[in-house]
């Protein structure tokens, strides 16, 4: 088997001699290209084009002392908001010449500061985490480095960092106003772990603050569809008299549709059901699954500018409020 023989890439001062220019020059086309004439630039192009230059991130961060990437860490890519979230982000970041490294975390809280940690040393310029409960030794990381920081998924002023995203208590609240509106007063509620989850935990705990009359029963299951048909299991079992059933998020209302659907429950007819999330797949089931809209595409956007501000020109962020907002589909009727 033969190959190609290796041939010493090209590099910067490679590039410089090929063009006619400085050094400094062919940096500021890479980096600053607004700053250098039109005809230098298509001269150092031209260069970097005829000798394959392929710029390094390792050498740009020397020369300018970025390296234009932020990290941000997340419990889980399984679920679909968080997909739909960093896609918009990373999307957005792109148009202001930033790139996206993401960490999952498990939803716990040492594993997010170790993945902080190795984002850090491999310099990350900012970090972006998912709500507003973390370790105490991630804020030491964050301020020691004096490393900017935003969290998403919630909003709370008050917090070390700046936040951007919805208020979940009244993403709940909304959801169980729809229900007692039709007329609903027996409600089941499926919910996914709250010690490391301050954003379902701030729903669960709503609901136990307000029940608004309803007599509200809550179970406790894994943030997945199987959890969803386990904890129709259980309402079924706990209470069999149910005439509603709220999920906190849409991936547990789809198991819980599955579970109605295969004990012969019609829905809504005998059991309205409802998640929150408004995932693209809730408004093709069978029937349309009623739910809370969070407007996690419109939050990837949002922290992507902020935080780019924040780098450029170190605009600190306010706290983003972004509205949640209820979606009446089919899975929802008044009791029989």
């Amino acid at each position: 088997m033969t190959g190609k023989a290796t041939r010493k890439k090209a590099n910067l001062r490679d590039v410089a001699a090929a063009a006619g220019v400085s050094v400094a020059t062919v940096s500021r086309v890479m980096n600053s290209p607004e700053a250098v004439s039109q005809v230098t630039r298509q001269k150092v192009q031209g260069a970097m084009d005829s000798l394959r230059f392929m710029p390094s991130a390792a050498a740009r961060a020397i020369s300018t002392g970025r390296t234009r990437f932020v990290g941000a860490l997340v419990p889980t890519l399984d679920n679909a908001i968080f997909a739909r979230y960093l896609s918009r982000l990373e999307s957005q970041l792109g148009k202001h010449r930033l790139s996206l490294i993401v960490s999952t975390t498990d939803g716990v809280p040492e594993t997010e500061v170790e993945k902080a940690r190795t984002l850090v040393d491999i310099g990350a310029e900012a970090l972006i985490v998912s709500g507003v409960t973390h370790d105490a030794a991630l804020y030491e990381l964050i301020d020691r480095g004096e490393i900017p920081a935003m969290a998403t998924s919630c909003f709370d002023p008050g917090f070390a960092f700046p936040t951007i995203g919805y208020d979940n208590a009244a993403a709940a609240l909304s959801a169980l106003t729809h229900l007692s509106s039709l007329g609903h007063s027996r409600i089941s509620v499926i919910h996914g772990p709250t010690e490391t989850n301050d954003r379902t935990g701030t729903r669960v705990e709503a609901l136990r603050r307000q029940p608004g009359g309803a007599e509200l029963m809550f179970h406790l299951e894994p943030l997945s569809i199987e959890g969803g048909c386990n904890g129709v299991q259980r309402v079924m079992e706990a209470r069999p008299d149910t005439t509603a059933i709220l999920c906190m998020s849409d991936v547990q209302a789809t198991g819980a549709l599955y579970e109605l659907q295969r004990r012969g429950i019609a829905v809504p007819a005998q059991v309205s059901l409802m998640g929150i999330d408004d995932l693209p797949g809730s408004a093709h089931t069978s029937p349309g699954l009623t739910t809370v809209h969070l407007p996690v595409s419109q939050m990837g956007i949002v922290a992507a500018d902020a935080l780019s501000s924040w780098l450029e020109a170190q605009a600190l962020p306010e706290p983003v409020l972004l509205e949640s907002r209820l979606v009446v589909r089919e899975s929802t009727g008044r009791p029989a």
